[in-house]
């Protein structure tokens, strides 16, 4: 199965949910490439920009993220940007 070659990913503050519950704005973006390995979550893994991802491709759903080499703080989440259309 071939995967998707990269994503752009969303660092979005959780308590910046709008009043209608939708995500709010994200304070940091990255495009991120598929490594070609799989990461521990089963799902291939992405990096770049100082994100590392193991996002599921048929959902498109991050399941496991590095921000800098460390784990998302409470309180963040990470989500690959609506309409991002993934290469490859």
């Amino acid at each position: 199965m071939s995967h998707p070659q990269s994503y752009e990913l969303l660092l979005i503050p959780d308590h910046s949910r709008t009043r209608t519950g939708a995500p709010g704005r994200p304070i940091r973006s990255a495009v991120v490439a598929a490594t070609g390995d799989t990461g521990a979550s089963g799902y291939p893994r992405y990096a770049g920009e100082g994100m590392e991802a193991d996002i599921d491709p048929e959902t498109r759903t991050v399941e496991a993220v590095l921000i800098d080499g460390d784990e998302l703080d409470p309180g963040m989440s990470v989500q690959v940007a609506e309409g991002n259309r993934p290469t490859g």
